[in-house]
């Protein structure tokens, strides 16, 4: 009888209407598949359980006697986001909803304490150290950012991931994205969170992208499609708003990757502090210009009279997956990112995450070892060809080969559909309405699996973001009182 229970309630996983639904599903086949008790067990070879039953015992003690001082100083020393090893996939492996209760009930922890100093008025622990503590463990501990890949007409996928995270209010701020993805971070990027939820219906995003050119003009311009309709779908959905007065408005971090038309110059990736000024919409269609299919893209930015200019008027720039699908390295260094969830849907990607997933878990096996070996080789091959080639012909077409090959397309968490031949072909073609939908459903689909691993991930840093908006507010009302001028800093 269990096991005929185990197989319906699988099929109804499947076919859940919702969250909610799919969560409460989910659960039930934990009790019935052993999940509940892996979960209540502490023990662990891939975790140091003691080390963390330790931790949630002192943090647990110093809150309940009010030290604010000590609880400090040992969030300050000991707070790690993969303390322990916490955060190892192999740890999500066990169960279909969460993770051992232990760590599960340590972050929890470790958020009430942070609750616990921001809130109180303690007379040994004062508001500027107070301030000067959230500050400096908060860029120790670091946060996470949002990935958004290329894929052309497959990036509507993001949208349902996008979707599943804003419903549960895990959208992280940082939101990366290049080519097709750059066309769903910049959309998101440009409205706050009651903006969003227009978007998810039908009709909410406009995405008439793709009008193919006559024969005689693809080959005068070296493309397929019109690059003026493309600008007119992004502008549709994303105005005219400056990177910077898009952060102003939504307050996220939109990051777009643009890779170089010519040599001698290196991709970049553009937000509110690399390039403030520069226009979000043209960077976008500068991610999005596919070579041979959409023309490269010359810059825009808003001058210091506020009208619209050329930047950088020699340079012209194209697809951003070329340089880098998801640029870890640099948004690192800008914005304290050291945790990535991927929403994946490159075509000649998508294929190889279930694979990457398996490995992450530790799963060995032949397929992983191949596309290394693959992925090495080629890498080699490509570096070997452009030596004993011309720099600025062939050799630079396979450079831009060789950065696609060396790249990382996988993050910490990551999320990806099942690949379809009928998807692959019709990466290129305006989606109908109702193709819409099918896209934002699979991406929410896909993500509810992940959530509970990325609300256990994020929700350290999600409480430091909190505290320092409230304690940001207390300074500013504080020195209102004082007379003094205060002078708002953006959040980093």
């Amino acid at each position: 009888m269990s096991r005929k229970l185990i197989a319906q309630r699988t099929q109804d996983l499947d076919h859940a209407a919702d969250y909610r639904s799919w969560r409460e599903i989910a659960l039930e086949l934990d009790r019935l598949e052993g999940g509940d008790a892996w979960k209540q067990d502490d023990t662990s070879d891939d975790y140091d359980y003691l080390l963390i039953r330790e931790r949630l015992t002192e943090l647990r003690r110093l809150r309940q006697a009010g030290d604010a001082r000590q609880l400090a100083f040992d969030l300050y020393e000991g707070l790690h986001g993969n303390l322990g090893n916490i955060s190892s996939p192999l740890l999500y492996g066990g169960a279909r909803v969460g993770t051992k209760r232990l760590i599960e009930e340590y972050i929890a922890e470790v958020t009430r304490c942070l609750d616990f100093v921001c809130a109180g008025d303690f007379a040994d622990f004062g508001f500027e150290e107070k301030i000067q503590f959230f500050k400096r463990t908060a860029i120790a501990f670091g946060r996470s950012a949002l990935l958004l890949s290329g894929g052309g007409t497959l990036g509507m996928f993001h949208l349902g991931v996008i979707k599943a995270l804003h419903a549960e209010s895990l959208l992280p701020r940082v939101i990366s994205g290049s080519s097709a993805g750059s066309i769903i971070a910049g959309t998101v990027g440009t409205r706050v969170d009651s903006e969003l939820d227009a978007l998810f219906e039908p009709g909410g995003l406009n995405l008439d992208a793709f009008q193919a050119l006559g024969l005689r003009e693809a080959l005068r311009g070296g493309a397929m499609m019109d690059g003026a309709q493309l600008e007119r779908c992004l502008e549709a959905n994303i105005g005219d708003q400056s990177f910077v007065e898009a952060f102003d408005h939504s307050k996220r971090i939109v990051c777009v990757t643009v890779s170089p038309a010519e040599p001698h110059q290196q991709g970049r990736l553009l937000n509110y502090l690399t390039a403030p000024h520069v226009m979000l919409r043209r960077a976008v269609l500068a991610s999005c210009a596919v070579p041979g299919v959409f023309p490269p893209v010359m810059l825009q930015a808003r001058n210091y009279e506020g009208q619209i200019v050329p930047y950088m008027p020699g340079k012209r720039w194209v697809d951003g997956t070329i340089s880098s699908d998801l640029p870890m390295l640099r948004i690192a260094r800008l914005h304290n990112v050291n945790h990535y969830i991927v929403s994946q849907t490159n075509p000649h990607i998508v294929p190889f995450m279930a694979q990457i997933d398996r490995q992450q878990q530790g799963r060995r096996g032949l397929a992983p070892l191949a596309a290394e070996l693959v992925k090495s080789g080629g890498s080699g091959a490509l570096s070997l060809a452009r030596k004993h080639l011309d720099p600025y012909a062939s050799g630079r077409v396979l450079g831009k080969i060789d950065n696609v090959v060396r790249q990382r397309y996988s993050g910490d968490i990551n999320i990806y559909p099942r690949s379809t031949p009928r998807r692959i072909l019709r990466t290129f073609s305006n989606p109908a309405p109702e193709d819409i939908q099918r896209y934002v459903r699979s991406g929410e689909r896909a993500t509810w699996p992940k959530l509970e691993r990325i609300r256990n991930q994020t929700r350290i840093s999600r409480a430091f973001e909190d505290c320092l908006r409230l304690l940001k507010g207390r300074e500013h009302e504080l020195l209102q009182q004082r007379g003094r001028p205060s002078v708002r800093r953006a959040a980093r």
